[in-house]
């Protein structure tokens, strides 16, 4: 496949937000280095993650001018020294948590590159190495969850919400999501068994409420701000587990005394990157039993809601205004 110099791409100029994401048309295409391929870019997933590295919050994170964009699937183009698969003409989703992938164009880990379902077209496939072992670590690995446990998932309507409603449904769980008002039919319709308004002024309340008194076994935390006292708050006293992998609505402290004397629960911190180089073996885990809930049709090929290229800081900006429903998807 011969190979352009030059292509579109999405430019993150500062540290002020999407607003400050500009189409490019001359960004320089990359080249695949040692262990890397390249991808022909079909559709590009929108994160948090990519909220998170335009405002500065995400530790690490690349720093202006860059290309945005952590997710990618698409045909691969090209492959780095060392590399003997996946195979040119190939297609795959993957990664790269430096950013790139709002672009015609980009380099992925080749070992994290993992094939697009058969009969799946690319832009389906999105949330299949993200939004979905996300999910899927919080509920099992981390969050422990089994049959006949109460869980608590917030932003229930986003992708990664959908995925851990559907899958913590399949394990037997009774489950109380949480999403505007507007939103509610929509995670209905994937199996919860409530649904709260995320913006109600009492949740932890309702949660004591609808498990008798007791709290949810597990919570699913990506809310961030305020929301956290309320997830810890609406935990079993105990036992309970909160596992926290997003902080959409902004930092919250949290201090030892809360937890001796207000939240006595079990407090996890989960980034999917992390997990995926500090315990590799969990994380391997995670995809075989991902890939088992794919097989058995819990999961299904993604439904993402398509934006062009360039409306690129329209998505963002509607994705943190939290207006949108379900996965997005840039296309090239």
């Amino acid at each position: 496949m011969s190979l352009p110099a030059t292509m579109r791409a999405l430019r993150q100029t500062s540290l002020n937000g999407p607003r400050d994401l500009r189409l490019v048309t001359d960004a320089p295409v990359p080249r695949p280095g040692p262990g890397e391929v390249l991808v022909r870019v079909a559709a590009a997933g929108v994160n948090f993650v990519d909220l998170s590295q335009a405002r500065g919050t995400f530790a690490g994170g690349p720093q202006p001018p860059y290309i945005a964009g952590i997710e990618g699937a698409g045909e691969v183009a090209a492959l780095g020294e060392g590399v003997t698969g996946p195979e040119p003409g190939s297609h795959v989703i993957g990664v790269g948590i430096t950013g790139g992938a709002f672009a015609e164009y980009v380099v992925l880990p080749a070992a994290a590159a993992l094939p697009v379902p058969a009969g799946w077209a690319d832009e389906q496939a999105l949330g299949l190495v993200v939004n979905w072992p996300t999910a899927l670590a919080a509920l099992k690995p981390l969050g422990g969850l089994t049959a006949g446990q109460t869980v608590l998932v917030h932003a229930a309507a986003g992708a990664t919400g959908q995925a851990a409603v559907k899958m913590a449904k399949h394990y037997g769980a009774t489950v109380i999501a949480t999403a505007s008002p507007g939103k509610h039919d929509a995670v209905r319709a994937l199996g919860a068994d409530h649904v709260l308004d995320s913006r109600g002024t009492d949740l932890a309340a309702e949660v004591r409420r609808l498990t008798g008194g007791a709290g949810a076994d597990l919570v699913l935390e990506s809310a961030g701000g305020a929301t956290l006292d309320a997830s810890l708050a609406a935990a079993k006293r105990v036992t309970g587990r909160v596992v926290v992998y997003g902080l959409a609505g902004g930092e919250a402290p949290i201090t030892n005394w809360d937890l001796v004397y207000r939240h006595q629960v079990h407090l996890i911190g989960l980034n999917i990157g992390v997990l995926i180089q500090a315990a590799p073996q969990v994380f391997g885990e995670v995809m075989g039993e991902l890939f088992g809930l794919l097989a058995a049709g819990v999961l299904s090929p993604g439904r993402p809601s398509t934006y062009d290229l360039a409306d690129g800081p329209k998505a963002l900006t509607e994705l943190e205004a939290r207006s949108t429903t379900g996965k997005l998807a840039l296309l090239p």
